[in-house]
């Protein structure tokens, strides 16, 4: 499907990917002030830790709702539809949080938020697919880079909200007006059903019910992989902190850093992986990723101090994050037309179970024994990825190359 030369790229399909990236970035900067917030709103609630951990399960159980929903609403409309009517919503629970006045409320609002959050991840996946298919190469890590982006611009907004003195409930009321701003002027550009659908060359195959009908094995296995992926990132995100100050003794302080280098990482490789996955192939990217990040937690398992294991985070970051798009390109492989718009949101699924093994089986060890062994578990998950590479796509072969070079010559001429 891909590697047919550089394609001229129409100004519709050009706005169409600005706008994607925006709804990417809008995702990752509202996630980052909810969970940047937290320590506000449990204060402010009298949140305890447990309501906490079940706050973040219900989250991720009615995100993959979410995704599901965005599915028939993709298949009845667009997804377009979906997606701006995700980050609509994101916008109006946004509110909903930042005023609740009790647990109930706060509860209600943030399962609505979960909602929002799988329509919206859905929804950017399956534009993110049909505008890499117009554009005819891959350019998937690059919307990662705008989630990225955005996440350390949510975090950096509520720092400078702390700063100032602006309270919880204003911080998220600005944040959720972004947001809605935002789609407002960016969502009319996204791609309609029959703008998508027109990129998609594979053929439209699909059952009684809209789902793609696509060889399972290959669909596993890139749900398998895309669940390894989430379950290492959430693991980083939850535990990182607590492993460098619980385990490794270092100060609150060093302890953050944790995370930002795993973001900051990963943030270079995703802004990165388009050339590496055009110039090596989706294979070899995937085996060297997931080698890369199996060696970064090995430093961070056998860590004797903190400086190692924020090395360790950093070259994790480094070739992990690329796997995700990777994953999503793949499936766009398998099927066209609004049958794509099935496989996405149904793949997307994964993303929700990794997460939840993520943040638990870690958890789970950890409280048995110590972080260090809980971090065991995911350098398990990424020596598995080594194993799925071989369900992605490899490097086109020299002739193809040639022709595509070809191909490009009389598009510029």
């Amino acid at each position: 499907m891909f590697d047919r030369g550089y394609m001229s790229v129409s100004a519709p399909l050009r706005a169409a990917r600005t706008a994607n990236s925006v709804a990417f970035a809008l995702q990752g900067f509202f996630l980052a002030v909810i969970l940047t917030e937290l320590p506000q709103q449990r204060d402010r609630l009298g949140l305890t830790d447990t309501v906490i951990l079940v706050a973040v399960v219900m989250i991720s159980g009615l995100a993959a709702g979410g995704s599901l929903l965005a599915e028939r609403v993709a298949l009845r409309w667009s997804s377009r539809v979906a997606l701006r009517a995700g980050l609509i919503l994101i916008a109006v629970t946004g509110l909903g949080i930042a005023a609740a006045p009790d647990i109930v409320v706060d509860l209600i609002a943030l399962g609505c938020y979960g909602v929002a959050v799988g329509m919206v991840d859905a929804g950017t996946n399956m534009q993110a697919v049909f505008i890499q298919h117009g554009y005819g190469r891959f350019v998937l890590s690059s919307f990662y880079a705008a989630w990225s982006a955005g996440s350390i611009l949510g975090a950096l907004f509520v720092s400078g909200c702390e700063k100032a003195g602006i309270t919880l409930p204003y911080a998220v009321a600005i944040a959720a007006a972004v947001v809605a701003i935002a789609t407002a002027v960016f969502g009319p550009r996204l791609l309609g059903r029959e703008q998508a659908e027109a990129h998609s060359a594979a053929p439209d195959r699909t059952d009684a019910q809209g789902a793609a009908a696509v060889p399972l094995r290959a669909y596993l296995a890139l749900g398998i992989a895309m669940a390894l992926v989430f379950a290492i990132d959430l693991a980083v995100g939850n535990w990182s902190a607590l492993y460098l100050t619980d385990d490794l003794l270092s100060s609150s302080a060093t302890a953050a850093l944790a995370l930002a280098a795993y973001q900051g990482a990963s943030l270079i490789t995703r802004l990165t992986g388009d050339w590496w996955v055009r110039r090596f192939g989706a294979r070899a990217v995937v085996r060297v990723a997931a080698a890369t990040g199996a060696a970064g937690l090995v430093l961070v398992v056998t860590a004797p101090g903190p400086v190692l294991a924020l090395a360790g985070f950093l070259v994790a970051g480094l070739g992990l994050p690329v796997i995700a798009p990777l994953c999503f390109s793949e499936a766009g492989r398998l099927t066209g037309g609004s049958g794509l718009d099935a496989v996405i949101a149904r793949l997307n699924l994964f993303n929700y179970a990794g997460t939840l093994i993520g943040g638990g089986v870690v958890g789970a060890v950890a409280a048995v024994a110590s972080l260090r062994a809980g971090f065991v578990i995911p350098l398990l998950f990424a020596a598995a990825l080594i194993a799925t590479a071989r369900f992605f796509r490899p490097r086109p072969p020299v002739s193809e190359q040639a022709a595509n070079q070809t191909g490009r010559a009389v598009l510029d001429s």
